[in-house]
């Protein structure tokens, strides 16, 4: 297994970028005989044991040669391709020329949460396919690194003592936010810059949304998610935690009652999915939403410090292909289990995961099952997961995806033996709102219908991020949350 320590990268950052100075302006030429800067990361064998963050980040050489490798080209595809519209060639330069401060300044006026979108974005189908570099080389993962360069100089920042954003006069206006995840993160800071008051409504004990509950603790550390939150009470936005909008409080109550001028639902995706096949109330069946909120927000995982019980498992099947099952895959590892197989119907070709995900996963020991899937889940005498029926698969046509749709093979079941079972096929909305929200219009799968400028049906009532779209990315959400924000200043201002 080839492991590049951090030491030696880098070094060969180090006498690569010794070169390079020696010349006097750098041919377009140049630039792509750059090598593309690996991260630095611990050793496989190592981090399946421990929850500590996967990927390292970039040292300042490594940053500054990946920096180099940009075009700057005149028609900025890459800022096309990014959903808040960030000048991406504008910080890259920057950082190429050591200029970390003013790198960071230029994503700030786009975006709140660079260190988390920076490693958990996906911009291999964002940002970096359109990329120039990467079109020339003829590989979208030899594009300019621009998450790493963005989680780069985020994570510079964060070393340093960071200005709380200014507030303008207050306004006197009131605006509640139902959720804490990146879109509502994201409303709360836009519409407190301007002055108005707004109230952050968690149902959970612990704010950040999918950000703290989702995503595991060694692909996104929960203090830097932290540190944005604290930045919204520096800002004077008021948190109240354990509060279930639809039970403690109705959308109504907060209008009528509490006089709220503006409602923002930014709830997201929570329902999870399941396939509807025989077996699945066994017990020790699970969808990745359970598991990974266990171990994440619960922090199952630190079985010395807290009492969070999570099942001890041997040998595992997550079912799914995306980076949640990568997730949940790579938990199910690091809290025992002796083997853990992620069984996908499709190819890896056809994996919504990241690529970066998937090598990790596969690193790691995470053995995969391509072009299958649960038929059934076997149960002991005593309920409890024995194995599962799988089925075979090959590719037929493209479906509504896009992608080739997987089609049975008959008769080529099979019994693979397990005693866990995760279920990560996605996640739909929660119904509650919905159900407790007269008035308020939702699309066949649950999801609230807004319009361009996130407004609802409802008047003073907006929505943004997954529980409009659909589970998404981090940076779609935010993107969603800025045109909210400004529809809601918007309609303040009268």
């Amino acid at each position: 297994m080839r492991h590049l320590t951090p030491e030696k990268l880098q070094q060969n950052a180090q006498e690569i970028l010794k070169e390079i100075s020696l010349k006097e302006t750098l041919t377009p030429k140049d630039r792509n005989s750059i090598p593309a800067q690996e991260m630095p990361s611990q050793n496989p064998l190592e981090r399946k044991k421990n929850m500590q963050e996967v990927a390292l980040g970039y040292f300042q050489e490594q940053a500054q040669l990946e920096a180099l490798r940009c075009l700057q080209c005149k028609n900025t595809p890459c800022i096309k391709g990014c959903p808040v519209q960030i000048d991406i060639p504008g910080f890259i330069k920057a950082i190429g020329e050591g200029n970390n401060q003013k790198a960071i300044d230029i994503i700030k006026q786009n975006s709140l949460l660079p260190a988390v979108c920076g490693r958990v974005c996906p911009q291999e189908t964002q940002c970096q396919e359109p990329c120039t570099v990467g079109k020339s080389l003829k590989d979208v993962n030899k594009a300019v690194s621009i998450g790493r360069l963005e989680r780069f100089v985020a994570d510079w920042e964060r070393k340093r003592i960071v200005e709380t954003p200014k507030v303008k006069k207050e306004t006197g206006k009131k605006v509640a936010v139902i959720g804490s995840g990146p879109a509502s993160i994201t409303v709360a800071a836009d519409v407190r810059r301007e002055g108005h008051s707004v109230t952050m409504f968690e149902a959970f004990h612990k704010t950040g949304g999918v950000l703290i509950y989702g995503i595991p603790e060694f692909r996104l550390p929960k203090k830097i998610v932290q540190l944005e939150i604290d930045t919204l009470k520096k800002m004077g936005v008021t948190i109240e935690t354990n509060f279930v909008i639809g039970r403690t409080r109705t959308i109504t109550d907060l209008l009528e009652k509490d006089n709220f001028d503006a409602i923002f639902i930014g709830t997201g995706a929570g329902l999870p999915k399941f396939l509807g096949i025989e077996g699945e109330n066994a017990i020790g069946v699970f969808s990745a939403n359970e598991y990974l909120t266990r171990s994440n927000l619960m922090r199952a995982y630190d079985a010395q410090n807290v009492d969070t019980p999570i099942f001890k498992s041997r040998r595992v099947a997550v079912l799914g292909g995306g980076n949640v099952a990568m997730d949940a895959a790579r938990t199910a590892m690091r809290l025992g289990a002796e083997e853990v197989h992620l069984i996908y119907r499709r190819t890896e070709v056809e994996m919504p995961a990241r690529v970066e995900e998937v090598a990790h996963a596969k690193e790691e020991g995470i053995q995969f099952h391509l072009l299958q899937n649960a038929k059934r889940i076997l149960a002991d005498d005593y309920g409890c997961v024995k194995a599962i029926e799988c089925l075979k698969y090959e590719l037929g046509e493209p479906d509504k995806s896009g992608r080739r749709r997987p089609v049975e093979i008959k008769g080529s079941e099979f019994i693979f033996e397990v005693d866990t079972v995760i279920v990560a096929i996605g996640n739909d909305s929660n119904p509650l709102i919905k159900q407790t929200t007269p008035g308020l219009n939702t699309n066949q799968w649950g999801n609230i219908i807004a319009d361009e400028n996130g407004q609802t049906s409802l008047p003073k009532v907006f929505a943004g991020g997954d529980i409009v779209i659909g589970a998404a990315t981090v940076i779609l959400a935010m993107g969603q949350g800025r045109i909210a924000a400004a529809s809601i200043n918007k309609l303040l201002e009268s």
